[in-house]
């Protein structure tokens, strides 16, 4: 039976996954607690993200696997992310079977790594983390209960596919969606806050860093991978791959500029929005924290309840129209959920929500530092 407690049911499926794996298995898949400079690393690129991958697995061991990253979101948000490991089979077909990354197959649907970092306990503290390309999700369980799920990232190239009977697959299209409609139902007034720059950035601007930070801006696709690529061919296809995206949509330095975080979010309030289109924000923000479990994203929804939204901007660049370039972000107290769809001519979406003060549970883990290890 499903235990009703998320950290308990993370805690039951990560002790069994990893009793099963053998000594050589399980070197790769758990490390000591807090092994902090690993456990800040994260990735959405087809890199390696750390641990055990799936191919590395017998098929039970591969089940048990997807039974940790199930406790670790909500039911679409499962359905979410085994789509879009399953959207590589797809990828690898658009792009004629010849992506290798330096890899006997380089879209490849098992290349998703599971990690364990500490003993898994319901007191903790202890966290896990599963990532391949276009998905990252991470939790930490301390004190009884799963105290952070940031940065949690999810991706979609395509973005949009076709299905029989002249059906589309858009496994993050509600992110796009309802976004437009917010967008759409700004007056002018409000549309000039709103849009912080006529062209789009090529990626979130955050990146994969592992702190958000004032200033911060769009980090060089070489960046976003574990490690520099020792073949100069493929060192050399990533920063033109950069490049040209940035050159096809003239993104120069005066919309890098324009789209840096800042301290001060950009764009406009929920304040400034009616009724009606704070209930937009609102359902977009849903998309970003519906990723989770049930009881954890009611937890952080209400930290945006009632008037606690109303700091919360929303800033748009690029295009208003479904087909062109477009970014957006909601950012304020402890929330900045990026969404970006510019590549491979607007079929290739990022999204990611982050809490720039407690991503990876570090403002949780200070405050247990500081109380129970002083001087430390």
């Amino acid at each position: 039976m499903t235990h009703p407690d998320p950290a308990r049911r993370m805690v039951d499926a990560a002790n069994a996954w990893l009793d099963s794996l053998d000594d050589r298995q399980r070197s790769a898949a758990a490390v000591a607690w807090p092994s902090d400079e690993e456990r800040h690393r994260w990735y959405y690129t087809p890199t390696d993200h750390g641990g055990l991958p799936l191919q590395q697995m017998r098929p039970a061991q591969q089940s048990l696997a997807m039974q940790l990253l199930a406790t670790g979101l909500s039911r679409p948000g499962y359905v979410t992310a085994t789509t879009i490991m399953g959207l590589e089979n797809v990828l690898d077909q658009v792009e004629g079977w010849q992506v290798g990354w330096g890899r006997e197959r380089g879209r490849d649907p098992q290349l998703y790594w599971l990690r364990v970092f500490g003993e898994p306990s319901v007191a903790g503290p202890w966290s896990w983390r599963f990532g391949g390309h276009h998905i990252s999700v991470q939790h930490l369980v301390a004190g009884g209960r799963v105290e952070a799920s940031s940065p949690a990232f999810l991706g979609a190239d395509p973005a949009e596919s076709p299905l029989l009977g002249g059906h589309l697959l858009r496994p993050l299209g509600a992110a796009e969606d309802l976004a437009r409609d917010l967008v759409r139902s700004l007056d002018d007034g409000q549309a000039a806050r709103a849009l912080i720059s006529p062209v789009a950035p090529v990626d979130i601007v955050g990146g994969n860093r592992p702190r958000i930070q004032d200033g911060d801006r769009l980090m060089p696709l070489p960046d976003v991978w574990r490690g520099r690529f020792a073949d100069p061919r493929l060192a050399d296809r990533v920063e033109a791959m950069h490049r040209g995206a940035e050159e096809k949509a003239d993104f120069g330095p005066e919309h890098d500029e324009a789209v840096r975080l800042t301290r001060v979010p950009k764009g406009i309030a929920a304040a400034d929005l009616s009724r009606e289109q704070q209930a937009l924000l609102r359902a977009v923000l849903d998309v970003f924290l519906g990723r989770i479990p049930d009881e954890l994203a009611e937890r952080e929804a209400r930290k945006f309840a009632g008037d606690r939204l109303r700091p919360v901007r929303f800033a748009w660049a690029g295009g208003f129209e479904r087909g062109e370039p477009h970014y957006y972000r909601l950012q304020g107290p402890r929330l900045l959920a990026e969404y970006d769809n510019t590549q491979r001519d607007v079929n290739h979406v990022h999204t990611v929500w982050r809490d720039p003060e407690g991503d990876f549970g570090d403002d949780v883990l200070a405050r247990h530092l500081a109380a129970f290890h002083p001087g430390r």
